[in-house]
């Protein structure tokens, strides 16, 4: 007797968490619309183009609404579902949200083309997805439960498939397991796959990250225990922090009960276009493309490992990531062991920089980590450090409720406060998300002006090594006296008085300081030429720090809020300005107390740790 076929469904990662592993979520719309006939005619399952961190980097950087991108996908890929990645009561952004936000963002993304809504909550709080989930199946959507999938002595097996249990009895069609670190290994995910299949009805469906180098094992056992649908990236957006390739995967199924049904040579078409494609964001890899089994000790997902080396070379202090990535696992633990994914990831990560950066633990706590020790963010498995809680809150007790129990409706206020500036419901949500970069995009939507960030493309005819026109190399081998050197830069520093900027360099992977001064630099033009400037422009910079009193920033960021005014009275510890940092709010407090005499910074402006913002006396 012949065994029944069980066709394995695939989703397509390409058009999300694809380029957001390797090219930091940069790949624009107009690069995503010429190939999605063709994505529309494979068969997937399901195609995942948008949420997670696109959401962010639409209106950040590339200066696109990030309605428009979900609307026009919509238009191309008219027979394949959209799916998108959800944070639950966090939405989009990086704190809870009122209810009534939660249900109007839902109704309005599934009004422009969200047909998959795979909806999670960082802490595995089931309190935190219960309202966006209701709203998913209210709107007729497919609701789509998720389990972040980490290790630590508080997360077993019983409690994954209590987890498991509690989606199905809210009502969700299909259950995912999103393993966003690369943690799981083929054993884990063959007994997890087989409880879960015993204790819940609804399809199984597996999301897991390429880093450590087993998520094609993973894969292959998950679906012969009896999953029923893996996410994979075509080709050229697979691998290192990214996912199995889908080509790959389809031929590994192949003539097996679990034959996938899609067409390997439409596949090959669909990645001979992301190879080209991938090259124009050369500026965007991540370091990390290769297998790095440091992810099974750390457990820190790929997007946070670029973020982490961005926030460090920033500060000229990446020779600190090691420290970085051993402090990590030391703040998870204090904070009872959170699973690694947006928002946690960032602020156990944000935390851990500046607990290295500034030479002692939790000597600066941002107003995440904070609100994370309240249980503003839901509750926490594991049990808590109470000594970095006590710095933390103080006397002020944590709370128990939901967190969103805590918030009064904000739709309305939101409407009001950014008034005429927005032209639709979505415009209030986009400012709900993100207020400062939401008001910034609207600006130049009004202007008509928009500045979206360079790509600096090569042309397709450079050679592998070549920079692009006027941009100099970042790694590169030199030949000195018949000696060759590898050299590779790592970061810069801040210009000093006497003009010298010290870059971090590895010498045939030695870590060295050099000081260089800027007598010419060249600048590319946009129609590729290159103009001498000669002697470099200074430009304007803040006065060092140099008294107790000044205030300065922890780390390198953004001013999204300023909360004095000249000749203010503050006390000791007041929140003086708040800087965002590695997508953190980080609030900076009075050092001493006092009259502020100046201000020298303005919203919106970049800082560094070594400038003084402003001066109390």
């Amino acid at each position: 007797m012949t065994k029944a076929k069980k066709k394995l469904a695939i989703t397509e990662l390409a058009l999300r968490d694809g380029h957001q592993s390797l090219l930091a979520t940069r790949m624009r719309l107009d690069d995503m619309l010429p190939i999605c006939e063709k994505l529309d005619a494979i068969g997937y399952w399901s195609i995942e183009a948008w949420g997670g961190a696109t959401f962010d980097t639409c209106l950040r950087y590339l200066k696109e609404g990030p309605w428009m991108r979900l609307r026009e996908l919509k238009k191309a890929l008219p027979n394949t579902p959209i799916q998108m990645l959800l944070r639950g009561q966090n939405l989009l952004g990086y704190r809870h949200y009122a209810d009534d936000v939660v249900k109007k963002f839902v109704d309005m993304a599934a009004a422009n083309g969200v047909d998959v809504f795979r909806t999670f909550d960082a802490m595995n709080d089931l309190r935190n997805v219960r309202v966006a989930i209701n709203q998913v199946k209210k709107n007729g959507k497919h609701a789509e439960g998720t389990i972040c999938y980490t290790t630590s002595p508080v997360h077993t097996l019983d409690y994954f498939i209590e987890l498991g249990r509690g989606f199905e009895d809210m009502g969700c069609d299909t259950l995912a397991i999103k393993d966003m670190a690369g943690l799981l290994t083929p054993a884990s995910i063959r007994e997890l796959v087989t409880e879960l299949k015993k204790s819940v009805t609804i399809p199984l469906h597996l999301h897991s990250h390429a880093t450590a180098g087993v998520a094609e094992l993973v894969q292959w056992e998950a679906v012969h225990a009896g999953c029923d649908i893996i996410d994979t990236a075509i080709s050229p957006l697979a691998g290192g922090t990214s996912h199995p390739p889908t080509e790959a995967m389809v031929a590994a199924f192949a003539g097996t009960e679990f034959d996938t049904g899609l067409d390997l040579e439409a596949l090959q078409d669909v990645a001979a276009y992301f190879r080209e494609v991938r090259k124009k964001y050369s500026r965007f890899e991540s370091e990390v493309t290769g297998v790095d089994t440091r992810v099974l000790i750390n457990q820190i997902p790929g997007g946070m490992i670029s973020n982490l080396a961005n926030q460090l070379r920033e500060q000229g202090a990446l020779d600190k990531m090691d420290q970085v990535l051993e402090e990590i696992p030391r703040v998870r633990k204090d904070f009872g062991y959170p699973p690694l994914v947006t928002p946690t990831s960032q602020i156990v990560g944000t935390q851990a920089v500046l607990n290295v950066v500034s030479g002692k633990k939790y000597k600066v706590i941002t107003s995440e980590t904070k609100g994370y020790l309240q249980g503003m963010y839901g509750k926490a498995l594991g049990e808590i450090n109470e000594d970095v809680r006590k710095l933390a809150l103080g006397d002020e007790e944590p709370i128990t409720v939901r967190p969103a129990d805590l918030l009064v409706d904000e739709m309305d206020a939101l409407t009001r406060d950014i008034g005429d500036k927005a032209k639709s419901v979505e415009d209030v949500l986009s400012y709900a998300m993100f207020p400062t970069i939401a008001l910034e995009f609207f600006e130049e939507r009004e202007s008509g002006e928009f500045n979206p960030e360079p790509l600096d493309e090569i042309p397709a005819d450079a050679p592998a090594t070549a920079a692009a026109p006027g941009l100099a190399p970042t790694e590169f081998n030199i030949t000195i006296h018949g000696e060759e050197y590898h050299i590779k830069i790592e970061g810069s520093g801040h210009v000093s008085d006497d003009d010298l900027k010290p870059y971090y360099v590895k010498v045939d992977n030695v870590l060295e300081e050099v000081f260089v001064e800027t007598l010419t630099e060249i600048v590319p033009t946009l129609d590729g030429r290159s103009i001498d400037t000669g002697k470099a422009s200074k430009g304007s910079k803040r006065p060092k720090a140099t008294k107790d009193s000044d205030v300065t920033s922890p780390m390198p960021g953004r001013i999204v809020s300023i909360n004095v005014s000249e000749g203010d009275s503050v006390n000791a510890g007041d929140t003086v300005i708040t800087v965002e940092a590695m997508k953190m709010e980080n609030p900076v407090h009075a050092p001493v107390s006092g009259k502020v005499k100046a201000i020298h910074v303005s919203e919106g402006d970049s800082v560094n740790p070594d400038e003084y913002l402003i001066e109390i006396e």
